[in-house]
């Protein structure tokens, strides 16, 4: 078959990887040396890769991660009192295969969402489905899907992903029509699903900031028992970012 021809079904076939990789072996004399199964099996590898870059992308736009971070990125030498081997682990992202949660409690600025982000991205990378939403953000959807008559399929939206972070977690107050949304929502991810949570108010105080203690009995039944700790420590990061410019 010409080349041309070749050329145009490739593109036809949306096989942009292969076709990229086609023109490279043509135009550089070096492939001639290579078997034809290699130098199908680079045409093959070239369109793998960039189809999961697409889906990699794809994964990266619906999770709406607030912060451009990697776990790659964290620095463990500031005194933020984190376990290098603890975020390292969390880091395979074994624990959301396992559908277990994550709580990452500390002040404010010390790089909580950060580190929810940096795993959010990571779970992307690892063929994870996420979505990031702030604590006030989640309640302001569910609002406007009442009123829109898509509340049920906003539930069954959000429990369709692997990881769900709530940023700010409990930084307002509830009334129970709230709270038994937050519960639907937790009970339809429940061994089912990861639901990571940041809060700069210690958990131990969640009952309190919930309110309704039977309600957020339930609420907390279904997050904090089987949920990874992570304790961040330290002054607020912007802070010392703003010291260190002036």
């Amino acid at each position: 078959m010409l080349a041309q021809p070749m050329l145009e079904k490739l593109s036809d076939l949306r096989l942009e990887g292969m076709l990229t990789a086609f023109k490279e072996q043509k135009e550089n004399k070096e492939f001639k040396s290579l078997s034809f199964e290699e130098r199908l099996g680079l045409l093959v590898d070239r369109e793998m890769t960039v189809r999961e870059n697409k889906k990699l992308k794809s994964r990266l736009r619906t999770a709406k991660l607030r912060l451009n971070a990697c776990v790659e990125d964290l620095d463990f030498k500031q005194p933020r009192g984190m376990d290098k081997g603890q975020i390292m682990s969390l880091a395979s992202c074994r624990w959301i295969s396992d559908h277990d949660n994550c709580l990452i409690v500390g002040p404010t600025g010390a790089g909580k969402s950060y580190l929810a982000c940096a795993f959010g991205q990571k779970a992307c990378r690892e063929g994870h489905r996420v979505l990031y939403l702030r604590f006030p953000r989640l309640f302001e959807e569910l609002a406007i899907s009442r009123v829109d008559g898509k509340y049920l399929k906003l539930l069954a939206n959000l429990a369709k992903f692997d990881l769900l972070i709530l940023d700010d977690w409990a930084s307002m107050p509830l009334v129970d029509e709230q709270r038994r949304a937050l519960f639907e929502i937790l009970e339809d991810r429940y061994d089912r699903k990861s639901t990571l949570v940041a809060a700069q108010i210690p958990v131990e105080k969640w009952h309190e900031a919930l309110g309704n203690p039977t309600l957020s009995d339930a609420i907390l039944d279904h997050l904090v028992h089987n949920a990874h700790k992570i304790t961040v420590k330290g002054e607020s990061m912007r802070k010392t970012r703003r010291a260190g410019r002036k």
